[in-house]
């Protein structure tokens, strides 16, 4: 299944997704490897649990799980007296780490992958994509994943042929909206036509309020999904719903598919009605 073409039919919304933790469950892949990753960096002296890295990216900033590795290795070693500019990090070294775990030790060829990304669960399957567009709303992805990592899940996995991504290598990261406004471009919709993004994380839900900014003509609106892995207890559900919400989300969704159309098309009539402008 492609995305269908940009035609003389606007759509009636564009949404955009990211993708790990809300089209592909990433607590025991991309997670892990970054666990692994400063497990390894610091000796075996500290794991980093899923609270912690909850909490770096709560900060907002750090999008790139390469960086959130390296990261949160310095910082266990300020926790123990060290100086950062110390230190002798190869960020190169830290990357190749990551993908050999998360990928597997042939990183460069998906046909031989055998890390951690061949057992990821999916969230959202062709079906759903396929109500969108006939429900006539323009879809697509911007996700700090890699391409060759988004779109052995988009294309491989979920059956999509050639979907509108902007991934790590075509724009900066989150939450700088350049990779957004990309999307948009390619969809080819008009500069009113509302826009959803969802994600998962405080830099998804800062996109939005950026991109707003620079672009005030249409209705903005981000759109929170409660990762799986904070779902296995109430009071990290809760907590990572609070962030999502004070971070500028409108809504928190406990998984993708209940943004359907109909709740995407009740979400427009309420921004258009709040502006005061008649439908």
């Amino acid at each position: 299944m492609s995305h269908p073409s940009p035609s003389s039919s606007e759509p009636l919304a564009l949404v955009i997704f990211d993708i790990d933790g809300v089209i592909r469950d990433v607590g025991s892949s991309y997670r892990r490897a970054l666990a692994d990753t400063v497990e390894q960096f610091t000796q075996g002296a500290y794991r980093p649990s899923a609270e912690d890295i909850d909490q770096l990216k709560a900060e907002g900033i750090w999008n790139n799980d390469w960086e959130g590795s390296m990261e949160l290795i310095y910082r266990y070693f300020e926790s123990q007296g060290g100086d950062r500019d110390r230190l002798n990090l190869d960020f190169d070294e830290i990357v190749a780490f990551f993908q050999s775990r998360y990928r597997g030790e042939s990183a460069e060829n998906p046909d031989h992958w055998t890390g951690y990304i061949c057992d990821e669960p999916i969230l959202a399957q062709r079906p759903y994509f396929e109500s969108l567009t006939a429900a006539n709303i323009g879809w697509g992805f911007f996700s700090g994943a890699t391409r060759g990592s988004a779109q052995y899940i988009l294309q491989r996995r979920i059956g999509l042929e050639s979907p509108v991504l902007v991934a790590m290598e075509d724009a900066p990261g989150k939450p700088d909206p350049t990779g957004l406004f990309a999307c948009l471009r390619q969809l080819g919709a008009s500069s009113t036509c509302p826009v959803f993004y969802v994600g998962d994380t405080v830099a998804d839900m800062y996109v939005v309020e950026h991109a707003a900014k620079q672009d005030g003509d249409r209705p903005w609106m981000a759109i929170g999904v409660l990762p799986p892995h904070v779902q296995t207890h109430p009071d990290s559900q809760r907590l990572h719903q609070q962030r999502l919400e004070a971070a500028g989300g409108h809504l928190v969704l406990r998984q993708v598919t209940d943004l359907t159309p109909e709740l995407i098309l009740e979400q427009i009539k309420k921004a258009i009605a709040s502006k005061g402008v008649p439908l």
